[in-house]
């Protein structure tokens, strides 16, 4: 017994030693693990969920021929702003937005306080969702205090044509729609892998919740990978053409989807993936893991925690 435990004693050291030396310091870990950054991200995702609500909301009335319209994310708040008491509601989506983003961004920087995002390109899928969110908190900043939305560098058209006219710009174009498209078949392999399961507390869920759960996270994703492989394409042909009138952003995604040939109906598929999504995004503000195992599995309710012992 004793020959045998010195060994294991040597081995530890040895086998912890690279995650230490890919960890953040213990101050930055330190941060994820504040109360105030859960609920930056919770409200962040119900922020989320809500703008791809009115987006999807949006398309789908369109596709019924009920109304609607195709809308980015600056668009649907444009169209929220509009409506009663829209200012305040489109205030609460700002704040909602910044701590979405603040979020990402922390875990860009730092990691997932439950382990889960460390890796390199969760860090930067971490990156850029923060980097997106917080331009389109900006645009409803914009729009609360009037300042014009539309145009400049909030069009893609025009984003395109002046990064065309740089020195290698249709690569760089090209290069930015091929990353695009990776990320949609990316969005796709989670979907249909149901990878966000593993980012969940399910077994805070019952087994009908759970179902619902993973059904509208597998739509939404599939229907996010549709919309970024065709952002992504937009800009491969503007690249190729030299014409920026091809890059699309979310607005012009769906009108695509609307004028080809599956018309509306496709639209209208693509239009409830992403009100899947919305859902899914506000449940995810419930049930998404983020503190460690330790900690979030001693606040789970007993009854989830019997059915865990039971089940082992």
């Amino acid at each position: 017994m004793t020959s045998g435990s010195a060994p294991d004693r040597l081995r530890r050291p040895a086998q912890r030693a690279p995650d230490r030396a890919s960890s953040p310091p213990a101050s930055a870990r330190r941060l994820t693990r504040r109360p105030e950054l859960e609920w930056l991200a919770r409200a962040g995702l119900v922020a989320r969920g809500v703008v791809y609500g009115v987006v999807g909301t949006l398309a789908l009335g369109l596709a019924l021929g009920v109304g609607g319209k195709t809308a980015s994310q600056g668009g649907a708040l444009q169209t929220l702003a509009h409506e009663p008491l829209g200012g305040a509601l489109v205030l609460v989506l700002a704040v909602g937005l910044a701590a979405y983003a603040a979020w990402r961004l922390v875990t860009a920087a730092v990691g997932d306080a439950a382990g889960d995002e460390d890796g390199l390109a969760d860090r930067l899928a971490a990156l850029a969702g923060g980097i997106a969110y917080l331009v389109v908190c900006i645009t409803a900043v914009k729009i609360l205090v009037g300042a014009p939305t539309a145009g400049g560098a909030n069009n893609p058209k025009h984003e395109a044509a002046g990064v065309l006219g740089w020195p290698a710009g249709p690569e760089l174009v090209g290069i930015a729609g091929l990353v695009l498209i990776g990320v949609g078949i990316g969005q796709g392999f989670v979907g249909v892998a149901r990878r966000f399961v593993e980012h969940s507390r399910t077994e805070e869920m019952s087994p009908a919740v759970e179902r619902g759960f993973t059904a509208l996270g597998v739509t939404g994703y599939l229907a996010r990978m549709v919309v970024f492989g065709l952002i992504g394409y937009g800009l491969v042909r503007a690249a190729i053409a030299y014409d920026p009138r091809h890059a699309v952003g979310l607005d012009g995604a769906l009108a695509n989807l609307q004028h080809a040939g599956g018309g509306p109906a496709l639209l209208g598929v693509v239009a409830a993936g992403l009100l899947a999504f919305a859902l899914y995004s506000i449940a995810d503000a419930r049930y998404r893991k983020l503190w460690p195992a330790g900690r979030w599995a001693s606040r789970a309710p007993a009854r989830a925690r019997r059915r865990s012992v039971r089940a082992t």
